[in-house]
């Protein structure tokens, strides 16, 4: 049924329609065109989940057609238990975009749209391609619509930090696209990932491959010390972007470790892995150290993400089910809670025009209904149980104890932190008396707002409550992921 390719180039057309949409009497128009792409674009979606077969780790839905012959160059799709539900979250968060869009974007509507309906079929790109060139044309070609989107419709500093985010991810990805040139032809001619699992490669030739790898992935998680365009980019993205961002594109990076990093070069996995369980503890330190410190709300939500984001790269390089799969769902979590948290971010900014902690203070006196969505959102921030901040990290946390107690000693103060960082914010910003006229003036927010932020606060919920349908499709390929990294070459817990 070609659901794939459907999932790649419905919202990517649709986006190309929206831009030939420019007048001004055609706003709403482009508004539920927009809403309507984006809804028929996550309803291709849904027969992936209904029809996945989780009893295996073989690719599903694929699709596999010539693409360039002379360099066997294929248009090759499909998804594991791995990637799938991340076509879903792209899909969905790409909805709750356009609903916060629809009255805040007042100029360049049919731009500002159609910008992220063709990000969004190009990140389900990303998660689909099974062949390693359409991989990095997805990869590298996200840039240009959130480079837009950031430029475009961002805050005062908006230039510098769409270069930034520009150019830090692109430099990294130069040298991933030298390992695949390398893999192409130590393969005798073939892009396929799938072939590349079996290839014989030296060690030599492992680590060089390795953190060329790292070096596109780690950029794009990002994983400290090469985080510092995120903060930036977050401050100065539109809303929207900053939900994209966080809920989205740092996943790929993520995704890149587990569909590049760990099957085609095992060995130097295994042997650098120390490295980088080093480099994600100093995150989920150091990094909730900073967020304690901010006092602009999306920077502290940014930091927030680098130290989630830890936890993820944690869980996938110790090497066992309950690490690896806390990372998948850690990262989808992630995607609904950190979504949330900028969009509330989000709703407060369009009424007071500031970001600053400083200038809130007794929000819930004035916006009862949506003080109640922005707590439930922060204590999904903080991993409270029955929400889906919690699961992630405490399948993380098992595994990092399994692996390593201190390493689990270490992992578990990100519970602090977080509960540090985000219950600080929230005492200052939403409880307390009425600061001023500002906050005493605030309407509470809207069918529109409501629509969104309750969508978003069912999707927390529902994976906090019940997330065995997460895990269930995750399971089989996780555990033939482990079984080809081969545990008989595992660092042993010192």
């Amino acid at each position: 049924m070609y659901l794939l390719s459907l999932a790649i180039w419905l919202p990517i057309l649709s986006g190309l329609l929206l831009l030939a949409l420019g007048r001004p009497e055609q706003a709403r128009l482009v508004r539920w065109l927009a809403l309507l792409s984006a809804v028929a674009s996550f309803a291709v979606t849904v027969p992936l989940i209904l029809g996945f077969d989780n009893s295996t780790a073989a690719m599903q839905f694929q699709e596999n057609l010539a693409w360039v012959y002379n360099l066997h160059v294929r248009y090759h799709l499909g998804v594991d238990g791995i990637s799938v539900w991340f076509v879903l979250l792209t899909a969905f968060i790409t909805i709750i975009v356009v609903i916060a869009g629809w009255e805040v974007i007042t100029e360049r509507v049919n731009q500002y749209m159609g910008a992220f309906l063709i990000l969004s079929g190009i990140m389900v790109g990303v998660f689909s391609a099974l062949d390693a060139l359409l991989f990095y044309i997805f990869f590298e070609a996200t840039l240009i619509p959130m480079y837009l989107i950031i430029g475009v419709w961002g805050g005062p500093r908006r230039v510098y930090a769409a270069f930034k985010f520009f150019l830090y991810t692109l430099a990294g990805s130069l040298l991933m696209l030298v390992a695949l040139i390398y893999l192409y032809f130590a393969s005798g001619g073939s892009f396929s990932i799938l072939d590349w699992k079996q290839l014989p490669l030296p060690m030599t030739a492992q680590t060089l491959l390795f953190f060329a790898f790292f070096a596109a992935f780690a950029v794009k998680v990002p994983m400290w010390p090469v985080h510092t365009w995120l903060p930036d980019a977050h401050v100065e993205a539109p809303t929207g972007g900053s939900v994209v961002l966080a809920a989205i594109m740092l996943k790929l990076g993520a995704y890149g470790f587990l569909r590049f990093s760990l099957p085609i070069t095992p060995d130097a996995a295994t042997e650098w892995s120390w490295l980088i369980i080093s480099l994600s503890l100093v995150a989920v330190l150091y990094i909730g150290l900073v967020a304690l410190v901010q006092q602009d709300m999306k920077k502290l939500v940014a930091y927030s993400s680098i130290a989630h984001m830890g936890f993820v790269t944690l869980g996938f390089f110790m090497f066992n089910e309950l690490g690896v799969s806390g990372g998948l769902v850690q990262m989808i979590s992630h995607g609904f809670v950190s979504g949330a948290m900028f969009l509330c971010i989000g709703v407060l900014y369009d009424r007071v025009h500031s970001r600053e902690i400083a200038s809130y203070g007794g929000v819930v006196n004035s916006m009862p209904t949506f003080a109640a969505f922005a707590v439930f959102f922060a204590m999904a921030n903080c991993g409270l149980p029955g929400t889906a901040g919690f699961v992630g990290e405490w399948m993380v946390i098992l595994g990092a104890v399994q692996f390593n107690f201190m390493v689990g000693a270490l992992a578990a103060t990100t519970l602090i932190f977080g509960a540090a960082y985000t219950l600080w914010m929230v005492k200052r910003v939403y409880f307390g008396p009425v600061t001023n006229e500002h906050v005493r003036e605030l309407t509470d927010i809207n069918g529109r707002e409501k629509l969104m932020l309750s969508l978003l606060a069912i999707a927390v919920l529902v994976m906090g409550i019940y997330p065995k349908p997460f895990t269930d499709t995750m399971h089989v390929s996780v555990t033939e992921l482990l079984k080809h990294v081969s545990v008989s070459k595992l660092p042993q817990p010192r």
